[in-house]
């Protein structure tokens, strides 16, 4: 690996952890050395024209992977292709460090989960072995523990060293992100097309596989991360008796509270918010849970995750700062830098501070959206 440029970043407005100001960032050796208020005249400094400087960001759940595994329905692209294409659209949302949420299991029949899993996996070891990556990719596992190989597929990824968070899901029909029957229905019909006999079918086989394979299936998958020191997260949970037992598992991560009474429970009882940046950007959950907004309205909203839209994380933020909920721009970039970072224990990135990896995004507002113009990765420029 190539030694990372040294640079001096000038005439930026720094966003830092609690407050902004107009300033110099220098690099040596891909850190951090030092944060400088005003401006400077060292040959080669790079004059960034009054635009914004955030730490780079850091994405904890996408599935943006699977969109370039699998770019249309039985159409497989090959597999470093696919992972050098998504990370370089993460990289140019500004995203330096990326956890790859991979599914272990199924949520439906027919489904290709499976089948790329080991790809995606194996594609992104492959890459950051040949150096081909711009972003930092981790691994986040997503597990459906109602399918029944969910727990020996999680065993095999025990040593990996890039896999750092596990969530629980389960996507049993009518709770949880589906509260009700209904809404379960209108998802699920719609994507696969099926008749109204073919849907019963799909509900009786996944409330029996839930009924005979979830809870063991969490035990041991809760037992492993524990052992093994990975941070746990739930998942769309809807009610305090599902927050109640993500906080008996130990989990520190409340992925997508899907109504208020969870988010107060989860808040209440300490677990980070994680909420969707696409929910921010579009006004509202896709699925008609509760509001991302309102959450930030009501103080609890801790972390945005761009979900299935790499460019929704900045821009999220940047409405998130205007959107009188409450948030100044250093408290919404903390959402998708600081925070997130935190939370899995990465403390050497998150922040523009001495000493702190030189992960930093060149952001420009054009008042419509956040424009990313320039991205450096351990002080390379990637972007």
């Amino acid at each position: 690996m190539t030694r990372p440029q040294d640079a001096v970043l000038t005439n930026a407005r720094l966003v830092l952890e609690d407050r902004m100001v107009d300033g110099t960032v220098v690099i040596e050796h891909g850190v951090i050395i030092r944060v400088d208020e005003g401006g400077t005249s060292l040959p080669g400094a790079v004059d960034l024209q009054g635009d914004y400087l955030l730490p780079g960001l850091v994405e904890l759940h996408t599935d943006n992977l699977e969109k370039h595994f699998v770019p249309r329905p039985n159409t497989h692209w090959p597999a470093m292709a696919a992972i050098v294409g998504h990370d370089a659209q993460v990289a140019s949302a500004g995203i330096t460090t990326v956890f790859d949420a991979l599914c272990v299991g199924e949520t439906s029949t027919g489904g290709d989960r499976l089948e790329i899993l080991a790809g995606m996996a194996n594609s992104i070891r492959e890459a950051r072995s040949k150096n081909l990556l711009r972003a930092e990719h981790l691994l986040h596992l997503r597990c459906e523990i109602s399918h029944p190989d969910t727990a020996s597929l999680f065993a095999e990824f025990i040593g990996d060293p890039g896999l750092r968070l596990v969530s629980i899901m389960d996507h049993t029909p009518g709770q949880r992100q589906f509260t009700t029957i209904e809404k379960y229905r209108y998802y699920y019909i719609k994507k696969h097309g099926w008749s109204d006999a073919e849907f019963e079918k799909f509900v009786v086989q996944q409330s029996e596989a839930s009924a005979r394979y979830g809870a063991s299936n969490r035990r041991t998958i809760v037992a492993l991360a524990h052992e093994n020191g990975l941070t746990l997260a739930s998942h769309d949970d809807a009610t305090v008796a599902h927050v109640d037992e993500a906080i008996a598992d130990g989990m520190l991560v409340a992925e997508f509270p899907t109504t208020i009474d969870a988010a107060k429970a989860s808040r209440d009882q300490g677990m980070a918010i994680l909420m969707g940046a696409p929910n921010v950007v579009r006004g509202g959950s896709h699925s008609g849970n509760v509001s991302a907004l309102d959450l930030a309205r009501s103080g609890m909203l801790d972390i945005l995750s761009s979900d299935y839209v790499p460019m929704s994380l900045i821009h999220a933020a940047f409405l998130l700062s205007r959107a009188d909920v409450g948030f100044d721009l250093p408290a919404a970039v903390r959402t998708v830098s600081a925070t997130p970072a935190a939370r899995v224990g990465l403390d050497d990135r998150g922040r523009i501070a001495e000493g702190l990896r030189a992960d930093l995004v060149r952001v420009r507002d054009t008042g419509d959206m956040p424009l990313v113009r320039g991205v450096w990765s351990r002080g390379d420029r990637v972007i």
